[in-house]
């Protein structure tokens, strides 16, 4: 805007009510947009973000989770048979960067142990304790996790 003149700088001369700029009405890129998450965007919220964002104040309940790669040999299809039946299961990533997530609850003990044969030599295994990296989970964890299973 010019001192002098009193006039902005995307106006003409003597006209202040044509401006040269005029804003698009289409401000948002994405028409659709839902203004309310998804369930399925909920369920991918980690919890401390779900406590955080939805005020959730309920505890979850203790959980093992396998993560696992796509991978060749014949045990790949009984893998993902076994990770499709546990409590939580989720695949990210297309390819070879596909990702298999599996959650698994106490009372599931026996199918962890029988997915967790099959994936666990796998070097890109990772163990997930309440859903985050813990040291020892292979070690420690599951071990203990196995006393829950019922002869």
């Amino acid at each position: 805007m010019s001192k002098a003149s009193g006039q902005s700088d995307k106006t003409p001369p003597g006209d202040t009510a044509t401006p040269l700029y005029r804003p698009s009405d289409r401000f948002w890129p994405y028409v659709d947009v839902s203004e309310e998450p998804s369930d399925e965007e909920l369920a991918l919220l980690k919890p401390e973000l779900r406590r955080v964002v939805l005020g959730e104040t309920s505890e979850r309940p203790f959980s093992v989770t396998v993560v696992f790669p796509r991978f060749d040999g014949a045990d790949y299809d009984r893998a993902v048979e076994l990770a499709s039946g546990a409590t939580e299961y989720r695949v990210s990533g297309t390819g070879s960067f596909t990702r298999h997530r599996a959650r698994f609850l106490p009372g599931d003990a026996f199918k962890l142990r029988a997915l967790f044969e099959l994936v666990g030599p796998l070097d890109s295994c990772d163990v997930l304790i309440d859903d985050r990296p813990i040291p020892y989970a292979r070690e420690l964890w599951l071990p203990l996790f196995w006393f829950l299973i019922r002869r």
